[in-house]
C-alpha cells in the first residue's frame, strides 16, 4: 500500500522543480524530503527522479512519469475527502419516515425542493403506516418521521391540522347495504376513523377494497368500489365529497406531525424541520419538544 504522505511529497517535488523548494512548500527540510522520495522509490523498487547536482532541480524517470498521474489523483481525492468530512453545517444523512398514505404529488416536490436548497444533505426515506414509523422512531431506526395521528396536543417538532373528507365515485350508490369501504390496511388512522364513525352512526359496512397505496385508494374510489375517508389534500376531481346530508358523521380532528428520535437535532435535521415548517401547507402549529 502506497503511503499517501510520500505521494504528496513526490507531487510537491515535481511541481516545485526541486527538493529545496518542495521542502518550503510542505514545511520540511530538504533532507527529509529527499529521504521520503528514497523511501517511495524503495517501496516501488525503481527510481522516480533524476537528481541534478546540489539538489537544485529534478527530472522524472519513465517510472516517475507513469506514477505522477496516479499520485495527483490520489492526493486530490484525499483532499476532497478531507474537505467533505471537515465541512461544518448541514452535511449529513437523514433517515426520514413518510406515511404510505402521504400524497406522492406533495412528497416529490417537497423532497426535490429540499435537495436543491441543501445539496449536501442526503435523505433516505422509508415508507410505512404511521404506527409502524412511530415504532421505528422509538427504536431510533429513523431520525425523523411524518405521522398521521390524533390531534391530542402531544409534543412534536411541528404539526399541521388535517381535514378528512368522506369521498365516493361519481356513480356510487349510497343506499348500498352494507356500505362498501375502500380503506388502507390495518393500523391506518383513516381506516380506524371510518369504521368507528360508521359503527357510531349505526351504518352496516364491509371492506370492499384495501391497499397500502394512496394512488390505488384514490383510483378505487373513482371506480365506484366504495366509500373512503381521505384527507382533503388527497381528494381528486373525479371524487364526490359527501357532507352531512349523506348521513355520515363528521370525523374527529387529525394532524400531520413531524417527530424525531433524538432530543437534540443535528444541523441537517434542523434544516429539514425548518424547510417542512415553511413548505407544508396549512395553519402552522409549531411545537418543539
Amino acid at each position: 500500500m502506497l503511503d499517501l504522505e510520500l505521494l504528496k511529497t513526490f507531487v510537491s517535488v515535481v511541481d516545485a522543480g526541486g527538493f529545496t523548494r518542495a521542502g518550503e512548500r510542505v514545511h520540511r527540510t530538504q533532507s527529509t524530503v529527499s529521504q521520503q522520495i528514497r523511501k517511495l522509490e524503495d517501496q516501488l523498487a525503481q527510481p522516480l527522479l533524476l537528481r541534478q547536482r546540489a539538489g537544485k532541480s529534478v527530472a522524472l524517470t519513465e517510472a516517475g512519469e507513469r506514477l505522477l498521474g496516479y499520485a495527483r489523483r490520489l492526493v486530490d481525492l484525499a483532499r476532497e475527502a478531507e474537505t467533505m468530512m471537515q465541512r461544518r453545517g448541514n452535511a449529513g444523512v437523514i433517515r426520514l419516515g413518510v406515511p404510505d398514505d402521504f400524497d406522492v404529488k406533495r412528497l416529490i416536490p417537497l423532497l426535490s425542493g429540499f435537495a436543491k436548497r441543501h445539496p449536501a444533505i442526503r435523505l433516505d426515506t422509508v415508507n410505512g403506516l404511521s404506527v409502524e414509523l412511530g415504532n421505528r422512531i422509538a427504536r431510533q431506526e429513523l431520525d425523523l418521521a411524518l405521522l398521521k395521528r390524533d390531534a391530542d396536543g402531544a409534543p412534536v417538532l411541528l404539526r399541521r391540522p388535517e381535514t378528512l373528507k368522506w369521498v365516493v365515485g361519481r356513480d356510487f350508490a349510497m343506499d348500498t347495504d352494507p356500505l362498501p369501504l375502500v380503506v388502507f390496511g390495518h393500523g391506518c388512522l383513516y381506516r380506524d376513523r371510518a369504521i368507528h364513525a360508521l359503527e357510531s352512526s349505526g351504518r352496516s359496512w364491509r371492506i370492499a377494497f384495501t391497499s397500502q397505496s394512496l394512488v390505488s385508494i384514490q383510483a378505487a374510489v373513482a371506480a365506484n368500489l366504495g366509500l373512503s375517508l381521505l384527507p382533503a389534500t388527497a381528494v381528486q376531481d373525479d371524487h364526490v365529497v359527501l357532507g352531512a346530508r349523506a348521513g355520515l358523521p363528521a370525523p374527529p380532528p387529525t394532524e400531520l406531525a413531524l417527530v424525531g428520535s433524538a432530543r437534540l437535532l443535528t444541523p441537517a435535521q434542523q434544516a429539514l424541520v425548518d424547510y417542512l415548517d415553511e413548505k407544508l401547507p396549512g395553519r402552522r402549529l409549531r411545537a418543539r419538544r
